[in-house]
């Protein structure tokens, strides 16, 4: 069905942004603007998003059709055909709804968090812009236009990390966010450039590629499928293109709230979902996903298990969680994973949101033994933050619970025993560090002598209302054995998921089992983090607290070596080789113009002579040659 709301829920955010933009030129060049006229326009323009979004699920839900708006042609030469249309399909639907949402509660937190920043309308313009373009990824009719919005997320993540540009480690971490999602993102390019050659005269919209693939070549299918998927591994901050993601908190709570629970790192995961007709038929790229997902979720959580820095933990907890979702699209359950990225966006947006009020409330301070060394008390802030450890760790009736345990039942089911093995282990991790970090922020003793903080009615009102979906949302989808009817996975039925079909007996001690495993991991950080001494900090050393040194690795294998590369090429083949051999070849040149030069003395003699003695030589080549 035809319909010119979709575009809408682009423009709200676009318009928002631009207005926001204009009003912090003239902010900054004619005369000062209240900040409560960047509050409502970035709260505003996502809530109308969201409220467009919410009329046509209801509709969809009612009418059951599917929404689709064509704007115009964009590109059409020879078998290229490029049209910009968004499409509104249960998937598009399903992830613009709780984007839509999150993300408002996200920029209503901001008002608290940034305010008196002298920024505080350039960032909203900014948070704005990042949720348009993760909304024209999520639309998309066409993987052309979902690459713009792929590298619209992209580029404001670059501005929001560097957003206090004046500290240099901001910047850094900005320029390796950007250079690593390069590579990821040209893997994706080549994808989609592979599909097109693959495909020939056919356009690109996403109904066109699913009716033409039985036309394309197993090989090509393959090739196609690992190229996207390369693409994912760097937006979704998987092994080996994962290093991006810790040094991205340098950028401002809300913004690292964005990109964990939203935008940006769910994007690969939605990738691979829209593209599931791609993956299904393809066993090989499944399991290189699913396992690519299990190592992921596995290495980050161990780093977390080590780390010091509240945000930075909560960033390894979301590669380890982005890991699980990836084993379930990997291994074809792509509702199951959906699920889990809708349930982890409410635990995940209000932990960041929560550790953005203590720091705020230590003055940024972002460690958190010296956190515990200067509590404050918090008490919604600290009720809300415990919802999530809990939803995170996998412990019914928390969201995370449902979700994480349909995810390890579909690995099990599979009979791909080792990747479950795997995500038992990092669920077991999972509990443990989070839980370390809720002792030690919250319950270690302390010498310091606690004093209330008051919080903004902007940072805790979104964080009651999250910490709802963090307790409620994973009913949504409750499993059979529980009276559930699996609505996520009825909505999501065009993407041909599979689905768990266990006894009830393998399904209950399955269950049992994952939450053994988690309140052991709890007990294990109770048991050693609950009565610490904060005086006496952990420090990030070893091989754990060093991360495995892969970033000492990369910058050895990829940074020094591309550098020693350019400074060859500039100081020995440009400079000695190149130029050398222009600039002596061209003095050769002026030298040899300079002595024909000679011939020119306007000298009558001396032209005649000349003359005869071309002459002469001429007669004298045909006598020899012809025999004249």
């Amino acid at each position: 069905m035809n319909t010119s709301l979709l575009v809408w829920i682009v423009l709200a955010p676009l318009l928002g942004s631009i207005l926001s933009g204009l009003l912090y030129f003239y902010h900054i060049k004619k005369s000062k603007v209240s900040d409560i006229y960047f509050s409502l326009i970035g709260t505003i323009t996502p809530l109308i998003s969201f409220l467009i979004t919410l009329s046509l699920f209801l509709r969809m839900n009612d009418e059951k059709i599917i929404f689709k708006q064509h704007l115009f042609t964009w590109l059409n030469v020879d078998k290229l055909n490029i049209e910009m249309a968004f499409l509104g399909d249960n998937l598009s639907i399903f992830m613009s709804m709780f984007v839509t949402f999150v993300g408002w509660l996200i920029h209503i937190y901001a008002i608290g968090y940034m305010k008196g920043d002298n920024g505080f309308g350039k960032f909203f313009a900014y948070f704005n812009l990042f949720l348009a373009s993760m909304l024209i990824l999520v639309l998309a009719d066409n993987p052309i236009i979902l690459f713009i919005g792929w590298e619209g997320v992209g580029v404001c993540s670059y501005l929001l990390i560097k957003f206090y540009y004046g500290n240099a480690q901001n910047v850094l971490a900005a320029n390796k966010a950007f250079i690593v999602n390069r590579v990821g993102d040209f893997g994706f390019l080549l994808g989609v450039v592979t599909l097109f050659f693959a495909l020939g005269q056919v356009d690109l919209s996403f109904g066109s590629i699913e009716a033409n693939l039985g036309n394309v070549s197993n090989e090509l299918l393959v090739l196609s499928g690992i190229l996207l998927f390369i693409g994912a591994m760097g937006k979704s901050a998987q092994i080996p293109l994962y290093v991006w993601l810790p040094d991205a908190m340098a950028g401002p709570t809300p913004i690292s709230a964005l990109i964990h629970a939203a935008t940006m790192v769910t994007a690969g995961v939605y990738m691979v979902a829209r593209f599931h007709f791609l993956y299904s038929g393809i066993e090989e790229i499944g399991l290189f996903i699913a396992y690519i997902g299990a190592i992921s979720a596995l290495f980050a959580a161990i780093i977390a298990t080590r780390q010091t820095d509240i945000k930075k933990i909560l960033a390894y907890s979301t590669m380890s969680q982005l890991g699980y979702m990836f084993i379930a699209v990997g291994l074809g359950f792509y509702s199951t994973g959906l699920f889990h990225v809708f349930t982890h966006a409410f635990f995940k947006a209000m932990l960041f949101m929560g550790a953005g009020g203590v720091i705020m409330a230590i003055h940024h301070e972002q460690n958190i033994f010296k956190i515990a060394q200067h509590r404050a008390s918090l008490p919604i802030i600290g009720a809300t933050f415990l919802v999530g450890v809990i939803a995170i760790s996998g412990i019914p009736p928390f969201s995370g619970f449902f979700s994480k345990d349909a995810i390890l039942a579909a690995a099990f089911q599979e009979g791909q025993y080792l990747i479950w093995a795997i995500a038992m282990f990092t669920a077991f991790l999972t509990a443990f560090y989070m839980f370390r970090m809720y002792f030690i922020v919250f319950v270690a003793p302390t010498k310091h002598d606690v004093q209330y903080v008051r919080t903004s009615k902007t940072i805790t009102i979104p964080l009651l209302i999250l910490a709802i979906g963090a307790i409620g949302a994973g009913f949504l989808n409750l499993p059979a054995i529980f009276g559930g009817n699996h609505f996520v996975d009825t909505w999501l039925g065009q993407l041909n998921s599979k689905h768990i079909h266990m006894d009830h007996t393998t399904e209950y001690v399955l269950m049992a089992l994952s939450i053994i495993v988690a309140a052991t991991g709890i007990m294990a950080a109770y048991a050693k983090y609950a009565n610490f001494d904060v005086s006496k900090p952990e420090d990030e050393t070893g091989l754990i607290g060093n991360k495995f040194y892969i970033d000492e690795i990369y910058n050895a294998l990829f940074v020094q070596s591309s550098k020693k590369l350019s400074t060859f090429i500039d100081k020995v083949v440009d400079a000695k080789i190149i130029d050398a051999f222009v600039m002596n070849s061209s003095i050769g040149f002026v030298n040899i113009g300079k002595r024909v030069a000679l011939i020119q003395n306007a000298n009558v003699r001396f032209y005649a002579v000349f003359m005869l003695v071309g002459m002469t030589a001429i007669f004298i080549y045909l006598y020899i040659t012809l025999g004249l």
